[in-house]
């Protein structure tokens, strides 16, 4: 408590100089940013001359064509869209009433504008003959054109693949001059809607006909299909008004300028967000994606390539490892018979001399590479009744699988000797029977010593 009524002075001065340094920031933002574009209650900052024309002209008719997403009547006959809510919007900040008056075709919408039957439009596209009577405000977004043709046909990218064709457009349409200026190969056919150039189209009469991206998409598809974007054009959205409406074109502009970003993004958002489907791709565009899909295909080939390569250098490693193993074990194996005094020798099931240790070459005077499967009949190391009956012994004894141990008396080569005889049978891993493991003692020097020892 005592820490708290100590600090509470400092604590009060802190408060007073952040409130204080708030207040001045929002002084030097509101003196940068000058005179704030809406007065009280939200409305718009309009000069003298616009308020007095406002008073004077409270309703605006707007010459509305439905147009999918940006303008349409909802099933109750009520208008909607994104130009819909923009107006409503500007409505709001200027107090202006508009009042839609419905057109259905480029061409008799634009007539009522030179007539004065309407004062504003939302959905027309700039272009000289329009720029003759009506002056647009500031752009508000914009889309693209794209070619629709006859489903199976090779898909539209450029004008000039139209030339010797049929093209039909709405009359007056924003690209009608600029068409028969620049393209005259082309045969151009108007009619009076959208519609109508669609039915065209299907019915094989025109060859394409050319409409906003936005909308393209969102008509009944039947016998149709929506090609590239031409030529990669965008059109700016424009509010359009009559030339000799200025006033109107000036409250318009000020109502966009102070429309906030975020609103409008917003509103595009919920009305366009997803509605133009992926354009076909050009063919420098597919070669492109085939080399993309190419280099993927080289490189996962590539990375599945290093990845075997390191699989099998870890078997190769693993192997070469376990031969060292085998190899440091048959050393050691070597090494242990060798050490052992008496002879022991291992043979196949064939009888063919698969091992044998030093004592055993020295025993009977040979070398093992010399007698390296070879069978006791095959060579000299012993006389030949004494091969012919080891080797017997050896094959019955593979038969009856039973190990032999035996005192007798053997003829070698370089005489008769009193033995210690013994052989088994040895097994894989597997449990099959893989040859006999045999050797001999010489007891006669062991009776010798013996004999000696009890005299």
């Amino acid at each position: 408590m005592l820490f708290f009524i100590r600090c509470k002075p400092a604590l009060s001065w802190m408060m007073v100089f952040t409130l204080a340094y708030w207040a001045q920031c929002a002084s030097a933002q509101l003196a940068a940013s000058g005179q704030s574009p809406f007065e009280s209650g939200g409305r718009l900052a309009l000069d003298a001359d616009e308020l007095k024309w406002i008073r004077d002209n409270p309703r605006v008719v707007v010459a509305s064509m439905q147009f999918p997403l940006y303008l349409f009547k909802d099933e109750h006959g009520r208008w909607n869209g994104l130009t819909d809510d923009i107006l409503r919007r500007i409505q709001d900040m200027t107090g202006l009433e508009f009042v839609h008056r419905e057109s259905f075709s480029p061409d008799q919408l634009m007539t009522m504008l030179q007539n004065g039957e309407a004062d504003l439009t939302t959905t027309l596209v700039m272009n000289d003959e329009r720029r003759e009577f009506l002056s647009f405000s500031h752009a508000f977004g914009g889309s693209g054109w794209v070619f629709v043709s006859r489903f199976g046909e090779p898909l539209l990218h450029s004008l000039s693949q139209l030339n010797g064709r049929i093209l039909v457009l709405p009359a007056r349409h924003a690209l009608e001059t600029e068409i028969r200026r620049d393209y005259p190969a082309i045969e151009l056919r108007t009619v009076k809607t959208y519609g109508e150039a669609r039915a065209l189209v299907e019915s094989r009469e025109a060859y394409a006909t050319i409409e906003n991206e936005t909308g393209a998409h969102f008509y009944p598809a039947g016998h149709l299909q929506v090609g590239g974007n031409l030529e990669n054009r965008w059109e700016p959205d424009y509010l359009a008004v009559r030339q000799e409406l200025r006033p109107l074109l000036g409250i318009l502009n000020k109502a966009l300028e102070a429309f906030p970003a975020e609103d409008m993004r917003a509103l595009r958002s919920k009305w366009l967000a997803g509605s133009v489907s992926p354009q076909a791709p050009s063919s420098s565009l597919r070669i492109a994606q085939w080399d993309y899909w190419c280099v993927a295909v080289v490189g996962v080939f590539g990375l599945f390539s290093l990845l075997w390569n390191r699989r099998l250098q870890a078997q190769i490693d693993q192997r070469l490892k376990a031969e060292a193993v085998l190899k440091d074990q048959l050393a050691f194996q070597r090494t242990l018979m060798n050490a052992i005094p008496d002879p022991i020798f291992i043979r196949d099931l064939e009888g063919r001399l698969i091992m044998c240790n030093k004592s055993y070459e020295d025993q009977l005077a040979t070398r093992f590479e010399t007698l390296r499967g070879t069978r006791l009949t095959d060579s000299a190391a012993f006389p030949l009744a004494t091969a012919e009956l080891l080797h017997g012994e050896l094959m019955e004894q593979l038969l009856t699988r039973q190990p032999r141990f035996v005192d007798r008396q053997l003829m070698f080569s370089n005489g008769l000797r009193d033995i210690y005889h013994w052989s088994v049978p040895f097994y894989g891993s597997d449990g099959q029977l893989r040859g006999l493991l045999g050797g001999w003692v010489d007891v006669r020097p062991r009776r010798s010593r013996s004999n000696r020892f009890l005299a």
